[in-house]
C-alpha cells in the first residue's frame, strides 16, 4: 500500500538529520544526539527510506546534502527552531530572550555599543549579547541571531545598514600646532600616523596606503606611526592627541559631531566597502530578533552627524583594499 504524500516521518528522524545535516558528520551529530554513529546512520538511512530520495552523498570522510537533502534541511531549521522557542516560553514562560549579534570590534565600540543602551531601555526582557571578532562567525554553527558584516559592496545577501566614507581625523588640538600647520594632505609628513597593526601574511595594506595612493602621494613618510591592535584604539589615540587616523565613517561620527575630534582638510573618499545587515533564518521569526533587526535598520537610517573642516584638498576618489575596523 502505497504511503499518502503528506505523510510526517517520525519527529525523532528529522530531529536526528537535522544535527546530521548541520554537522555534515554522522560522528558528530551522534555525539550531540548522544547515540552511537552506527545508530545515526541507520536513522539517516531510515528516514532516506522513509522518504524514498537520498538526503546525503557519502563521499571519502565526508558528508554532502543532495538537493532533496537540502530543501529537507532549510524548513527543519526554521520549523525545529520555532518549536524550540515555543516549547521553551511553554516550559519557562518568564524567561529573558537572549540574544546574539556578531560584528567587527571597530563597529561594536563606536557606533553599536553607545547606541545600545536604547534598545535595551525599550526591550527590558531582551540580554543582548556581542561578539566583537574580525572572524567572519558561521551564524548556525555559533549559534548568532543577528550579524553586522562588513564586506565589498554588493557581495553579501543582507540589508546595507550604511556605506563607509574614509577620511583623516584628528583632535582639534593638533590644529592649534603653529610650527607645522595641518593644511592639507602633504601636510602630513610632520605628523603621526595612527593605524590598524595587521599580520604580515594578511594580504592587505595599512590603513593609509590606499588612501595615500588616492590621493598621489604613495610615498609620503610620516615624522612616525603608532600601530594599534583595534581600530577602536586608533581612535582612542586620535582623541587623546597622538596623531592622526584615518577616520571611517559612520563610525567617527559622532566623535565629529561633538568636536572631540575633526577633519582638518576636505578629502573624504568612497570606500568600497559596507555594513550589512544578515540574520540567521531560524532565527529570523523571533520577536526579540525582529525588535533587534528593526531597531538597527532604523539607527542606521537616522541623518548623518558627519561634519568637515573645509580646509584645501584633493578632490574625493575612492579606497580598496582598506582593512577590516
Amino acid at each position: 500500500m502505497r504511503k499518502p504524500a503528506t505523510r510526517l516521518p517520525p519527529l525523532e528522524l528529522l530531529v536526528e538529520f537535522e544535527a546530521a545535516a548541520r554537522h555534515l558528520s554522522f560522528t558528530r551529530a551522534a555525539a550531540e544526539r548522544f547515540v552511537t554513529q552506527s545508530a545515526m546512520s541507520r536513522r539517516i538511512k531510515a528516514l532516506e527510506d522513509d522518504l524514498g530520495v537520498a538526503l546525503f552523498r557519502r563521499r571519502h570522510r565526508a558528508l554532502v546534502l543532495t538537493d532533496e537533502g537540502q530543501r529537507l534541511f532549510d524548513t527543519c531549521t526554521t520549523l525545529l527552531a520555532e518549536l524550540r522557542t515555543t516549547v521553551a516560553r511553554i516550559r519557562q514562560p518568564s524567561q529573558r530572550q537572549v540574544l546574539a549579534l556578531t560584528t567587527t570590534p571597530g563597529l561594536a565600540s563606536l557606533w553599536l555599543i553607545p547606541r545600545l543602551p536604547a534598545f535595551t531601555q525599550a526591550h527590558p526582557g531582551i540580554d543582548v549579547r556581542i561578539d566583537a571578532s574580525f572572524h567572519r562567525r558561521d551564524l548556525r554553527g555559533d549559534g548568532i541571531d543577528v550579524a553586522v558584516r562588513y564586506a565589498p559592496a554588493g557581495s553579501i545577501d543582507g540589508t546595507q545598514l550604511f556605506a563607509e566614507t574614509v577620511l583623516p581625523v584628528c583632535s582639534p588640538s593638533l590644529l592649534k600646532r603653529t610650527k607645522h600647520p595641518l593644511r592639507a594632505p602633504e601636510d602630513l609628513r610632520h605628523f603621526t600616523l595612527l593605524q590598524m597593526l595587521l599580520p604580515v601574511d594578511a594580504g592587505i595594506p595599512t590603513d593609509w596606503d590606499p588612501w595615500l595612493k588616492a590621493m598621489h602621494l604613495p610615498d609620503l613618510q610620516p615624522a612616525t606611526t603608532l600601530s594599534f591592535n583595534n581600530y577602536g584604539e586608533v581612535i582612542l589615540a586620535a582623541v587623546a592627541g597622538q596623531g592622526v587616523a584615518l577616520g571611517r565613517s559612520p563610525l567617527v561620527d559622532d566623535l565629529l559631531a561633538k568636536r572631540q575630534l575633526v577633519a582638518p582638510f576636505a578629502s573624504s573618499l568612497a570606500s568600497p566597502r559596507a555594513y550589512y545587515l544578515v540574520i540567521d533564518p531560524a532565527a529570523r521569526n523571533r520577536p526579540a530578533v525582529r525588535a533587534l533587526e528593526q531597531w538597527l535598520v532604523e539607527e542606521a537610517r537616522q541623518p548623518g552627524t558627519f561634519v568637515q573642516t573645509p580646509r584645501r584638498g584633493r578632490s574625493p576618489g575612492k579606497t580598496r583594499g582598506l582593512p577590516p575596523p
